[in-house]
């Protein structure tokens, strides 16, 4: 390769990428170690092959070095089948035939825990063994067509078998007959044992590539869920089960030095690969066939090593800081919402705005965050009528979180408090929430809202009713419309015969963004959002007029487009009238247009001084 050519690559590359390839170069020079010899066929492979993949939850992957190659799957197969295992029969069940607890003994040690007589874990071979026996099928046909579905399924593509090392493993494998015979002595298996045995070679037969082993790695971090085809494969909770017995089992005799090393749930074969997995984020899988006296790839740990330190991927590092749950948290007499308000409203919000609090809300929910949440929005919305919780930028909620959330809306109900949640029911990530809190929904103590601004307004017009300022529904005279305040009888009464009705459904649209602005309207019933962007993009509001309030008004100033598009949010009756009837009325009553203008003025000075005040709070 030319350096062009080689620095035009390396251009190509995400940084991602690089970093791998550079580190693949440098661990490439370690040439410690041997390739496994007690099954003859492993024994052939090239001692020089090595890969690193990174596949991360949402399914991008990362490769470098020899990342196609096949090899057998080996050792790496035992947590998947122990997941399996956990998902056909239950841990109940599973716990029966096999421990959970980590040994002093090499992976193939002819022994059994002396209190349950068991293997002590599923990641030697007894306790894989064991687990072999609990594929479901009629017979040993089914049960090798269901064991090559599973793992295929894993991978996200159809796996095949290596028929070669299969053969060279069933007439050498004298000890895991051995093996297979003592459980069968002990009740731990039920036979037929060469059947089970049979299984079980086929399993370590598998052939993968390091693509693959980083998909299936990946799956785990996704929590059972396959990152490329979507499929459920294992159930989150047994996953769970599975990462932990990796933890202290995966790795034979290195398990507490890796933990302490590298830090991950993590696998390896006697092959030379090695999968490691940190939940929520990624899978990793390396392969090299050069093994340590414990077998375990030792150019692979150095990979996994300088990988994880180089990125702080120990699953000991402190990621979380819970302080940051609540991105921020105001009254609504700092920020209130779109809604347009006339003074005396702006008044009343600026006085009792504390009864209202928002808390907005960002990142996972788990016990730590969600803890420090319900302890600040507790001490925040003391006093309060109403505390909105936002979660628009929270990635989930789990089950301690949401017990903590129910805890805290209980209490604040004892206090005359109302939650209201917004930005939930469009949240993928947080799907089902509101179903689990249908309880305190029906009990009137909850609400979901679809966004924080709707929220904001109904809570503000619970608010101005309480201090006898009833939510309007509608101002028909035009003497009440704040567009002609300060205008005479006289004045009213030649304006008249200007004005035209129109009637608009809920969810029609009034203007548009380009339309000529011709005409100024005022709602006389009902209620209109204003939006900007596209027509059909109503996802976030920048104002909401309501009875007496008008819009398209700018029109009067300079006649050009319309800038923002105008919905009906109810069934509308508004009053339009056109610029050029104004003006001309003008040229006889001046004081028309200049009380018109003056209120705009008015209008437009005080919803600036609001934006004002909203963004220095938001600060």
């Amino acid at each position: 390769m030319t350096i062009t050519t080689r620095a035009t690559l390396m251009q190509s590359q995400s940084p991602v990428e690089r970093y791998l390839n550079t580190l693949i170069a440098e661990i490439s020079q370690i040439d410690e170690g041997k390739i496994a010899d007690y099954i003859p066929e492993l024994a052939k492979a090239n001692p020089d092959h090595l890969a690193v993949v990174v596949v991360t939850v949402d399914g991008k992957v990362y490769a470098a070095g020899d990342a196609d190659v096949p090899f057998t799957i080996q050792s790496v197969s035992k947590p998947f089948m122990f997941g399996y295992a956990l998902q056909e029969y239950g841990l109940e069940a599973v716990l029966r035939k096999v421990g959970v607890e980590p040994t002093g003994d090499p992976f193939n040690s002819i022994v059994l825990d002396d209190v349950n007589n068991r293997p002590f874990n599923p990641m030697v071979n007894a306790g894989a063994i064991a687990m072999s026996e609990l594929l479901r099928g009629a017979d040993a046909a089914e049960r090798e067509a269901a064991q090559m579905t599973f793992f295929s399924s894993l991978a996200g593509r159809e796996l095949t078998m290596d028929e070669t090392v299969y053969r060279s493993e069933s007439e050498t494998g004298h000890r895991n007959r051995a093996i297979a015979y003592m459980m069968l002595n002990s009740g731990m298996i039920n036979g037929p044992t060469e059947e089970v045995l049979d299984l079980y070679f086929r399993q370590c037969s598998i052939l993968v590539s390091a693509r693959d082993l980083a998909v299936m790695a990946a799956t785990l971090a996704a929590h059972g869920r396959n990152v490329l085809t979507g499929e459920r494969v294992i159930s989150p909770g047994n996953v769970r089960d599975v990462l932990s017995v990796m933890a202290t089992c995966g790795m034979y005799d290195y398990a507490g030095q890796w933990m302490f090393d590298v830090g991950l749930p993590a696998k390896s074969g006697v092959s030379g690969g090695i999968i490691a997995v940190l939940p929520g984020q990624l899978g990793i899988a390396v392969y090299s066939p050069r093994l340590d006296s414990v077998g375990n790839s030792v150019r692979g740990i150095e990979i996994c090593k300088r990988f994880t330190r180089d990125f702080s991927l120990h699953a000991y590092v402190d990621r979380t800081d819970t302080r940051a749950v609540v991105h921020r948290s105001y009254h609504a007499d700092e920020v209130t919402s779109n809604r347009v308000r006339t003074q005396p409203e702006i008044e009343i919000l600026l006085k009792a705005g504390k009864a209202i609090s928002v808390i907005e809300a960002q990142g996972p929910l788990h016990f730590g965050t969600a803890e420090r949440l319900i302890r600040q929005a507790s001490s925040y919305a003391q006093g309060s009528e109403t505390l909105i919780l936002d979660f628009r930028r929270v990635a989930y909620v789990d089950r301690a979180a949401r017990m903590l959330l129910k805890q805290l809306v209980a209490e604040l109900a004892t206090q005359g408090c109302a939650v209201v949640i917004t930005e939930a029911c469009a949240n993928e990530n947080l799907r089902g929430l509101p179903e689990a809190f249908s309880d305190l929904v029906e009990a009137g103590q909850l609400s979901f809202v679809p966004d924080l601004d709707h929220a904001l307004e109904a809570a503000e017009n619970r608010l101005l009713e309480v201090h006898g300022l009833p939510h309007q529904v509608e101002k028909l005279k035009l003497a009440d419309l704040e567009l002609f305040a300060g205008l005479n009888r006289e004045d009213i009464l030649a304006l008249e015969p200007l004005i035209h009705p129109f009637d608009f459904k809920a969810g029609e649209t009034i203007l548009k963004v380009g339309d000529e602005g011709r005409l100024i309207f005022i709602v006389a019933r009902g209620s209109v959002s204003i939006h900007l962007g596209e027509a059909d993009d109503l996802a976030r509001r920048i104002a909401s007029v309501g009875p007496g309030q008008a819009f398209g008004e700018m029109a009067l100033l300079d006649g050009g487009t319309r800038s923002a598009n105008a919905r009906a949010d109810t069934p509308v009756l508004v009053y339009g009238f056109s610029v050029e009837q104004v003006r001309e009325l003008a040229a006889t009553r001046p004081q028309i247009m200049e009380a018109m203008l003056s209120n705009m003025v008015r209008s437009l000075s005080s919803r600036l001084r609001a934006a004002n005040d909203q963004i220095a709070a938001l600060q």
